[in-house]
């Protein structure tokens, strides 16, 4: 998969995706992050990409011509989408979409935001990892970096582990314990220690179960409600 994000601060990019699991994914061949430095497109000998805003009002606006061309020159992959709280709620649904993709690309606005031609005419789409405010997009692009190379074959060393995780059936994901069993007075559940895969897999459905309901009950909500069958499940580790 290749991935082009279209930032200010391409550093902060390629230090990060050349790390760890990112790093590792794009040295065995899986995943291919190229940054591009809006600067580049910029018309005057100070590489300026950003202006006052017409109307007057705080801060500065990216201007569009140095987006326009960058993005122009380099043909990206598609869709681009602009990091922006306007955009479409990231979560792991959305990244899943994302990875079935053969790549997309990034834009990381600064200031107050991009030129809205930009996002008239240029992006195909706008995606938010929250409701909070950051100073720019980079650290966004980031979060769907990771979040969607995750998911790409390969990836993982093991691949079993994206289907356990939070969000992935909509339930957080169930507690790990590992060695020591007993630390501080404090033991690793029966259950997991008992050999029995299926007594195993109860527990862990049980305890996903318990945790979702308690921490976040909206998800519950989402899947309709607890079935008779996880009601049933949950009476059986009296949770």
């Amino acid at each position: 998969m290749r991935i082009d994000v279209f930032t200010i601060f391409p550093d902060i990019i390629d230090s990060y995706t050349s790390a760890s699991i990112l790093g590792r994914a794009q040295a065995g061949g899986h995943l291919d992050v190229q940054s591009h430095d809006l600067r580049d497109g910029a018309e005057d000998k100070h590489r300026s990409v950003d202006d006052s805003p017409f109307g007057g009002g705080a801060g500065m606006v990216m201007k569009p011509a140095p987006i326009f061309s960058v993005v122009e020159q380099t043909q990206p992959p598609r869709p681009l989408l602009y990091l922006s709280p306007t955009g479409r709620r990231f979560d792991q649904a959305y990244a899943i979409e994302l990875s079935a993709l053969d790549g997309f690309s990034l834009l990381c606005g600064r200031y107050e935001g991009v030129d809205e031609r930009v996002r008239e005419h240029l992006v195909d789409g706008e995606v938010s990892v929250g409701d909070y405010v950051l100073a720019g997009g980079e650290l966004g692009a980031l979060v769907v970096i990771e979040a969607v190379a995750r998911l790409i074959p390969g990836v993982l060393g093991n691949e079993e582990s994206i289907s356990d995780e939070s969000f992935t059936d909509g339930l957080l994901e169930y507690p790990h314990y590992t060695r020591p069993a007993e630390f501080r007075g404090w033991d690793v559940p029966a259950a997991l220690r008992s050999g029995d895969h299926g007594l195993v897999d109860r527990w862990r459905m049980a305890q996903s179960l318990d945790r979702t309901r308690k921490s976040r009950p909206d998800m519950i909500e989402a899947r309709g409600g607890l079935s008779t069958a996880e009601k049933s499940l949950l009476d059986e580790f009296g949770l």
